[in-house]
């Protein structure tokens, strides 16, 4: 038995951890301004939007790099309350979205089954959550920092 199993059992996380560190970083350390004040990194409400179209014609770090440009956006324009649910609820939305758009990307760029098969169960899922959170969002119109 080989060693390398073992080794990247232990350093896998590190790596994960690392990775994202690097991530936080490039998008210019959305958590660092969220933990300031959420309510106040609303985008500018006139800036245009980006759009995320899985198209076979672009390449797939293009199509991953719009796809984050999308989440990022909607996350920034979620409609945050201080009602802690409220807000939650309204950030998950877009991240959800952004995990199908790069399920859609990567069943353009690859025939792996497992892959695939991955990819078209992130849709199935990701898009009942988002049904279950407007289905919520609808059932629980929110005060301002209701439950805080």
């Amino acid at each position: 038995m080989s060693a390398f199993p073992f080794a990247a059992r232990l350093l896998a996380p590190l790596c994960v951890v690392v990775l994202h560190g690097q991530a936080l970083a490039q998008h210019g350390g959305m958590h660092d301004a969220m933990q300031h004040d959420p309510h106040q990194r609303q985008a500018a409400p006139s800036a245009a939007r980006p759009v995320f179209i899985a198209s076979s014609a672009k390449p797939f770090s293009a199509l991953m790099a719009d796809a984050m440009a999308v989440m990022d956006d909607g996350m920034a324009r979620a409609p945050m309350n201080g009602n802690p649910e409220h807000d939650f609820v309204t950030m998950m939305l877009p991240h959800h979205q952004g995990a199908i758009d790069m399920a859609r990307a990567v069943l353009l760029h690859t025939q792996d089954p497992g892959l695939r098969n991955l990819a078209l169960g992130i849709i199935a899922e990701q898009q009942n959550e988002i049904d279950v959170m407007r289905a919520w969002l609808k059932a629980h119109p929110q005060r301002k920092g209701a439950t805080q």
